[in-house]
């Protein structure tokens, strides 16, 4: 037997950040986004030798330890040793001696579209296939953010393991002690149509460490900076203002609110942005584009514009000067699948 999984990357909307703890669990947070086809990938395949081999197939990393319930976090593959040791510990795996865990995702680390969180699910559904483990998508996406936050002592937020897990156009909400609403939004498939037509993503072939951008958006409000708070509640209504728009298919109105929030997330914390991202945002709107933003925590990675019309084909071109690319698409509906073969 051999045991599959994949769970989806996503691309965030709107809201981005407001999922981050301390400000989340002070004020609340609200997040709008979507799952794409870009997918993590996992596969827990058994071996008749007591040994563990590990390997993440897109970074070219590979570790092989003999048969231990506990391995080591040393900086290399730990979300794959994060998962395994968490998922001995409270399930007690000592009769699946042996296997080979694979992983493959479809997006740089470091892109902005959630690939660390989202692999971390895509792990947990493998050996929750292997296992038959009774989790259903609300546990399965606790349980990432508990392995990452609480395990690995990684920084970050909440959306990424409920986008993963539940796939398809969420409007989330994040509340104090963990709490997690899931609000899925029925839009009309035109709508969805026109989005991912107008839609460009766009990759600035550099990538970075959210971690960093994260603790100094979590000290802001800490230590209750003012305008870092308040670009926090404005990218908060923002998350309102983007669900309204879609559910009533008020898609001109799309580019405006995400230029309000390019100009807000900027507050947020030092690095979200830079010269060359500041560049290519101008760019883009001279060539068409009536807004845009940085997925995920900032610095590098992935971004997002929305074209109108056609003009996405002349944004295209004028970004082609950066050396980036823009990277295919669609939007999917499910969120983590697992199987057997």
């Amino acid at each position: 037997m051999i045991y599959r999984s994949k769970a989806p990357l996503r691309i965030g909307l709107a809201g981005g950040g407001t999922d981050v703890s301390p400000y989340s669990d002070l004020y609340g947070g609200a997040i709008l986004n979507a799952t794409v086809s870009l997918y993590a990938n996992a596969t827990i395949e058994p071996l008749n030798e007591n040994q563990i081999i590990l390997e993440a197939i897109d970074r070219n990393e590979t570790e092989q330890f003999e048969w231990n319930t506990s391995l080591p976090i040393n900086g290399k593959l730990d979300l794959l040793k994060g998962v395994y040791n968490r998922i001995q510990k409270d399930y007690d795996i000592t009769n699946h001696k042996g296997f080979r865990l694979s992983t493959f995702v479809d997006a740089p680390a470091g892109s902005g579209l959630g690939t660390s969180s989202t692999l971390v699910v895509a792990i947990i559904g493998a050996f929750a296939e292997m296992l038959r483990l009774p989790l259903g998508e609300y546990d399965m996406a606790h349980y990432a953010y508990d392995i990452e936050r609480k395990d690995l002592l990684l920084a970050g937020g909440k959306q990424d393991q409920y986008a993963a897990t539940f796939g398809g156009v969420n409007f989330m909400e994040f509340y104090s002690d963990d709490k997690v609403i899931v609000n899925p939004l029925r839009i009309k498939q035109q709508h969805l149509f026109e989005l991912e037509n107008n839609l460009l993503l766009y990759y600035t072939s550099t990538s970075r460490e959210s971690a960093e951008i994260i603790k100094k958006q979590s000290k802001n409000v800490t230590e209750k900076k003012d305008r870092p708070i308040e670009a926090m509640h404005q990218l908060k209504q923002q998350a309102q203002m983007m669900k309204e728009a879609l559910l009533k298919g008020k898609l001109n109105e799309i580019g405006e609110i995400l230029d309000f929030g390019f100009r807000q997330k900027r507050e947020m914390a030092e690095g979200i942005s830079n010269e060359l991202m500041d560049e290519i945002y101008v760019t883009a709107k001279k060539s068409g584009a009536t807004g845009g933003k940085i997925s995920g925590a900032g610095g590098g990675g992935f971004m997002i514009f929305y074209c109108p019309g056609t003009t996405k084909y002349k944004v295209i071109k004028s970004l082609e000067r950066f050396g980036g690319r823009h990277s295919d698409y669609r939007f999917v509906e499910h969120g983590l699948t697992t199987w057997t073969i």
